[in-house]
């Protein structure tokens, strides 16, 4: 049947993506928005993978739905599962794991079930600005949604919203767009400003007092790779297990301070009696410090900012004698084998595409455990089957749901040398 045809069809399960699943005459429907058992009338659309997108035209009868609790929910392209109730939506996530497990033939002693946080604890975005609105941009758009309201950022970066809509007059000239990165460190807003030209001075001015006005610890613009400080009112400072860190400004953070916890201790617990550990794609140090408090620790991050700021922070704790840094492509060139006999733990925690060049490395070592750490459960996968062909054991995963209501999910997970 061609695009544009409609069609009658029940959901069977919301996918990895996070849309409703059904089958049509042997064929994979995709449907945003869509909950299982729900009945539709749908339009269909073009191929999309290995089966066809389709566009919800009528919900005719209603299956595991709740209420959205967000004006823009169906249009920003921030949460796809704010209409799945409490058992779909948990069964959803739940699956997307054991799918990724399936997809690669692992098999894990545990799967532990999904550790849960609440919304309006998230201290990370990144808002796309114009002329015309501030926000999020829309599903599968670059259209932005003008926020109003939020219910998954934390207040204060909701708050800060207004403020930008009208910045973004004076910073974006018509036809053009710029994004605020902002992150919520203890003592004050640290704002990244990723603007379409060079700012002029009366910019200059405005940024500053913008700063001022919204009392931000420190407020830069980004132009291509080059990070300039606008105004500094304080140094943006996070703690990381007792550890004060100051932020780089494109520093690496955990969702929320919530979630961040969650992984560290999920982390030491897994990390048992290890001695000589290498933290690989280590950030600021969120797992660094943590472990550094009972043995020695060996951070590597490609960014030259991050390696600094461990440095520092270890050096004011007194801890430079068990923590060392390196900076470090692991993707260009990961540690090899002679380079981690020295190690008894290794723990990885990548960027979304996974740490295939890394864990092949890894396969070919004698590293006693290794602890993966993962936003991407098809990545984790894929490394995890790397991993597992070269004689490890999968012993146990733990899923965090991180990023509430998005397609999205985190997992800590343990390896063994059998």
């Amino acid at each position: 049947m061609p695009s544009g045809e409609t069609i009658a069809l029940t959901i069977d399960h919301v996918g990895v993506r996070g849309d409703g699943v059904a089958t049509w005459n042997g064929e994979t429907i995709y449907i945003p928005f869509t909950a299982p058992g729900d009945q539709v009338r749908a339009k269909l659309g073009a191929k999309q993978g290995e089966g066809r997108a389709a566009a919800l035209i009528e919900l005719v009868s209603p299956g595991a739905r709740a209420k959205p609790v967000c004006r823009h929910f169906g249009e920003c392209g921030g949460c796809a599962l704010q209409h799945l109730d409490e058992a779909a939506y948990i069964a959803a996530k739940t699956q997307w794991v054991q799918t990724a497990l399936t997809q690669q033939r692992l098999t894990p002693g545990t799967v532990a079930p999904m550790r849960r946080f609440p919304p309006g604890i998230r201290r990370r975005a990144r808002f796309q600005l114009n002329p015309a609105g501030t926000g999020f941009h829309a599903r599968a758009s670059h259209r932005i949604v003008d926020l109003k309201e939020c219910a998954v950022l934390h207040p204060r970066l909701v708050a800060l919203v207004p403020a930008l809509r009208q910045a973004a007059k004076l910073l974006t000239p018509p036809g053009t767009h710029a994004a605020a990165n902002a992150t919520l460190a203890e003592n004050g807003i640290d704002l990244l400003l990723d603007l379409p030209a060079v700012p002029n001075l009366p910019q200059l001015e405005a940024l500053a007092e913008f700063a001022r006005a919204q009392d931000l610890a420190r407020i830069s613009w980004r132009r291509r790779e080059l990070i300039t400080p606008a105004a500094i009112g304080r140094k943006p400072v996070v703690t990381l297990s007792g550890v004060a860190v100051e932020l780089p400004e494109d520093a690496f953070l955990q969702p929320s301070l919530e979630v961040e916890a969650s992984l560290t201790a999920a982390v030491i617990a897994l990390a048992g009696k290890a001695r000589a550990i290498a933290d690989l794609y280590a950030g600021i140090g969120t797992f660094t410090f943590a472990l550094a408090r009972q043995r020695k620790v060996h951070a590597v991050e490609g960014a030259e900012s991050a390696v600094a700021a461990i440095n520092r922070a270890a050096a004011q704790a007194g801890l430079a004698a068990v923590v060392s840094t390196e900076t470090r492509d692991l993707a260009r060139r990961p540690l090899d084998e002679g380079e981690l006999a020295r190690f008894d733990l290794v723990v990885f925690d990548p960027p979304y595409a996974g740490a295939a060049e890394q864990a092949h490395a890894l396969a070919a070592s004698q590293v006693p455990r290794i602890i993966a750490v993962s936003c991407n459960p098809a990545s984790f996968a894929r490394d995890a089957r790397l991993l597992v062909d070269g004689g490890y054991r999968l012993v146990e995963v733990r899923p965090f749901d991180s990023f509430i209501w998005s397609a999205n999910l985190e997992l800590v997970a343990l390896f063994e040398r059998r």
